[in-house]
């Protein structure tokens, strides 16, 4: 009966078009395999092309040794897990963002999940963006706070939401990404810590996931751009996209980092990555500031993406590298994905429920290896 009730929402969802399956595919540099058929990407979250970087990765080799290989670090960082690299990637992360402390955690799933639970009890009340990731609503489920979403960058709404409600919680957290991850716009972080620093208990938690590496002169995200780095209290960043590692870290003050330590689940009751996740991380980081050519070019390819789309009358509303095409339908969608991986473009449709029902989309995840005459060539294929 148990198997019967699973089969039929799976049914149910394939009758819906937002079935899911595991792809099939090989990848050869900027391009995957697929059913034998070779594909430009547009579906990674490989912001700065640096997973396909050989030259970085024959470097940062040469400094290995059989001896300071090390694939796992086989405990948590309580207990024996806390290799000495740990804390230099720490130290190298506090130095670049000039601020207190940093602490590193296995993911952006694991930072989102537990740092919110852990900061937060039913004294706290959470006003979160209403298009957060999943990550950060599941964070928010795991907590013992009240959760009031506002509309997405709704400052006004967010603004009255404060008045109304500051003097009955001990603290309020507001929760928001900078890059939003399927519209790829951006949240006014300024005016966020403005409003912040008109309470005594407001406290600001900003997701760079998609903006870390990808924005910013040094490449730390949008709270350089708008220079407000040390305004926020969490600052939460993913190693897994523009930097071509794994893992995640928080920005925050010395006293917070000490906090997560003793109270983040996520962070205590979990197996470190390895030391040598740990060390290429840092070898990339090194790097940072030097591929601002590669952003400027992510930028210009995005907004020619973008321009075209608009023009077209797709909405649009992306100020970045992820530039969304508003479909509507999921089957419509899917047909249109199929239309743009038989002509070499690896794109995929993004359904229900990871966007709201009636906004299925291809999302164009652009990566700075992408030429300007290969967007040239997609925006022929949109056109057609």
């Amino acid at each position: 009966m148990i198997l019967d009730n699973i089969n039929q929402e799976l049914l149910i969802l394939k009758e819906k078009k937002n079935y899911r399956s595991l792809p099939q595919l090989t990848h050869e540099g900027r391009d995957v395999i697929v059913n034998g058929q070779r594909m430009l990407n547009l579906s990674s979250n490989d912001y700065l092309g640096l997973a396909n970087d050989l030259s970085l990765r024959e470097e940062f080799l040469k400094n290995l040794t059989p001896e300071s290989f090390l694939p796992t670090s086989s405990s948590s960082r309580l207990l024996t897990g806390n290799y000495t690299v740990y804390e230099e990637l720490e130290q190298q992360l506090s130095t670049m963002f000039g601020a207190e402390s940093a602490l590193v955690f296995n993911s952006g799933y694991h930072a989102n999940t537990g740092i919110l639970p852990a900061v937060s009890d039913a004294r706290t009340l959470i006003l979160a963006d209403k298009l957060v990731h999943a990550s950060l609503i599941d964070g928010i489920r795991l907590s013992s706070a009240k959760c009031i979403r506002y509309r997405h960058n709704d400052l006004p709404q967010l603004q009255r939401l404060l008045e109304e409600n500051h003097s009955m919680y001990e603290k309020i957290i507001i929760v928001t990404e900078s890059i939003f991850s399927m519209d790829g716009d951006e949240a006014d972080l300024q005016a966020l810590v403005r409003l912040k620093h008109n309470y005594s208990n407001v406290l600001l938690y900003v997701d760079e996931a998609h903006a870390f590496g990808a924005r910013g002169k040094k490449g730390l995200g949008c709270a350089e751009e708008q220079n407000c780095i040390n305004d926020i209290d969490f600052l939460i960043g993913t190693f897994g996209k523009a930097a071509a590692s794994a893992g995640a870290y928080i920005i925050c003050r010395q006293i917070i980092r000490e906090y997560l330590i003793n109270k983040m689940r996520t962070f205590i009751f979990t197996t470190a990555l390895p030391p040598i996740q740990i060390q290429w991380t840092s070898w990339v980081l090194k790097h940072l500031t030097d591929f601002r050519k590669k952003r400027e070019h992510l930028l210009q390819i995005s907004r020619q993406l973008k321009e075209a789309l608009s023009d077209k009358g797709y909405q649009c509303p992306s100020v970045s590298h992820i530039v969304p095409m508003v479909v509507g339908a999921s089957e419509d969608t899917i047909k249109k994905a199929e239309e743009l991986q038989r002509k070499g473009f690896y794109a995929l449709p993004v359904r229900p429920p990871t966007v709201p029902e009636g906004t299925s989309r291809i999302r164009f995840s652009l990566t700075a290896d992408i030429t300007e005459n290969e967007i040239d060539r997609l925006i022929e294929i949109i056109n057609q």
